[in-house]
């Protein structure tokens, strides 16, 4: 198993925690069919009224999707449909409206979003920082970019999907920015995370869970359109595999600028 689970029945919370840290916990084919099967489940669960999730170690929260995962997803060749292994591993694209809350620890890119995008927030330790590679690496940034920019304001949004991995969002610039509700002292976003959760675990779930829904959907027509032009513009717009290959190789070690 790649995740790992911790649920306190007195407080109704429940950690989830990514772990597989030797590979900055990047999601493969196996931790997207557990998340998704996480999710399901918890709808019958009444013992879990809150949850935390998080990464493994002090490297990564997240780095997306991992690459040996992308090479074994098989792509059909009409630019009107897509297989995204990801778009299945937040609670809300499994119809479960139990509050989510994400503690970021190290770096969140790439498909990273695709949990903090079903988040109700953020709480960040210093060492969070934030970036999108896909166009340093001939990709379309498509759903990432839909949930970042919903998250922030437009302007932070497209800079971050379009410098790729020249720039990092420091924890302190995605706090200003809205991304992120509370910074804390290092080695205490599970903590803080967990605070808020137990709170929120501790409300009647019928409430919490309407206001869930009515938050979702207050976004949610928007972020249905712009999901549905997703599929087209990565078909288009992606570089062939063995390109990608090839831009990943060159440029995944090079340096970047920390804001």
């Amino acid at each position: 198993m790649t995740l790992r689970t911790t649920t306190d029945k007195a407080t109704g919370v429940a950690v989830l925690t990514l772990d597989r840290p030797e590979r900055l916990n990047a999601i493969d084919l196996p931790t997207a069919e557990q998340l998704r099967l996480f999710w399901r489940e918890l709808r019958f669960d009444d013992t879990v009224r809150a949850v935390v999730v998080t990464g493994a170690g002090e490297r990564a929260f997240c780095t997306g999707l991992d690459r040996d995962a992308a090479d074994a997803v098989p792509q059909p060749n009409s630019p009107y449909a897509i297989e995204d292994p990801l778009l299945r591993i937040g609670p809300k694209s499994n119809d479960c409206w139990k509050p989510l809350i994400a503690a970021v620890n190290g770096m969140a890119c790439g498909g990273a979003f695709y949990l903090l995008g079903e988040s109700e927030f953020l709480v960040a330790d210093p060492s969070a920082t934030f970036f999108d590679p896909h166009t340093t690496y001939g990709m379309v940034s498509a759903f990432e970019s839909v949930l970042m920019a919903q998250r922030m304001p437009y302007g932070e949004a497209a800079r971050m999907a379009l410098l790729g991995t020249a720039e990092r969002m420091s924890a302190r610039r995605a706090h200003e920015v809205g991304l992120v509700s509370e910074v804390t002292e290092p080695g205490g976003a599970v903590a803080a995370a967990v605070r808020c959760a137990e709170i929120v675990a501790g409300y009647p779930p019928e409430a919490v869970e309407g206001t869930v829904r009515a938050c979702w959907a207050a976004r949610e027509a928007t972020r249905a359109h712009a999901l549905a032009l997703a599929p087209q513009l990565i078909s288009l717009g992606n570089q062939p595999a063995e390109r990608q290959g090839k831009l990943y190789a060159e440029r995944r070690r090079g340096g970047f600028r920390l804001r």
